[in-house]
């Protein structure tokens, strides 16, 4: 395992970050949308890059079972010590791996999941497509996938409400930007990223927005208004063009296709009452009846 760069920076994430208004604004949108697709809580559930479980032991407190795989040995302690003050039924949903993304399909011996999750993992990496590939590997037909990345469209705006104005004409032809943890972090296009998806048997289902009119505020920036006004507002942002696409970050979701139908074998021939050896046209007339429907309503 290599050095963990997040050691250093795991409680500004987890408590400055989450913590602030701007870190329960990008928690609320994310779970409101991922919960309108998700399955019900029989459901196994791997959060790809989960770090400290923001996202993914609320989950567990409904009943989901939960795989957080993080590579920092930091962000699961920090996991560890969250679960610690959860009720033991809570915790026991919960399991912990440290690996990366990458490696998440080997270290989880093959599994797949009716949900893979990966929340703010692409913007750290110089090519998202091996960790794409390796979600879609986890993922269980009909399964979810939930990526939220940070959209290359608007990166001129956080330094335009700074007042910093080179740097904003800077930022129009950019595809990477230093973000407030001090790292060098790189964007995606909703376009892109639902095309990598697709090519990889992931239908894309719906994107969002996350995070547009607090993303210029100050996380210690007085609260004129009560919280839960903040996230309405910013959940029916969430939704609607123009102000999705020019949120800070954007949440992509995704669904497992079915395998495609191959030639029928020799079983299924016998299920339906023909021998391998019967005529193909005895097959045409007695699969449609095998389906419920009559010899003449058969497609042709």
């Amino acid at each position: 395992m290599q050095d963990d760069a997040w050691a250093p920076l795991a409680g500004r994430f987890v408590d400055g970050h989450y913590g602030s208004l701007r870190g329960q604004v990008r928690t609320h949108v994310i779970d409101s949308h991922l919960r309108a697709h998700l399955g019900p809580p029989s459901l196994h559930v791997v959060d790809v890059g989960g770090g400290a479980g923001d996202q993914s032991i609320p989950l567990a407190r409904d009943g989901y079972e939960v795989t957080i795989v993080d590579p920092s040995s930091a962000m699961l302690t920090r996991a560890e010590e969250r679960l610690a003050s959860e009720d033991p039924e809570v915790a026991d949903r919960v399991t912990l791996v440290q690996a990366t993304g990458e490696e998440a399909p080997a270290a989880l011996g093959g599994a797949r999941f009716g949900a893979v999750l990966c929340h703010g993992v692409l913007m750290y990496l110089d090519d998202p497509t091996p960790l794409v590939g390796a979600l879609c590997e986890l993922t269980d037909t009909g399964g979810l996938v939930s990526i939220v990345a940070k959209n290359v469209e608007v990166l001129a705006s956080r330094p335009a409400l700074d007042g910093d104005w080179a740097a904003a004409l800077a930022a129009f032809d950019a595809t990477r930007q230093v973000n407030g943890l001090g790292l060098d972090t790189r964007g995606d296009r909703v376009e892109d990223l639902s095309a990598m998806l697709s090519d990889r048997g992931i239908d894309p289902i719906e994107w969002c927005g996350v995070r547009l009119f607090t993303d210029g505020w100050t996380p210690d920036q007085p609260r004129i208004d009560p919280t839960a006004l903040v996230l309405a507002v910013e959940l029916e942002a969430s939704r609607r063009d123009p102000y999705r696409r020019l949120s800070r970050l954007f949440h992509l979701l995704g669904r497992r296709r079915p395998p495609a139908r191959g030639p029928v074998d020799d079983a299924e021939l016998v299920a339906v009452g023909i021998g391998p050896s019967d005529d193909v046209r005895m097959l045409q007339a007695q699969v449609p009846v095998a389906c419920g429907l009559e010899a003449d309503e058969a497609p042709t």
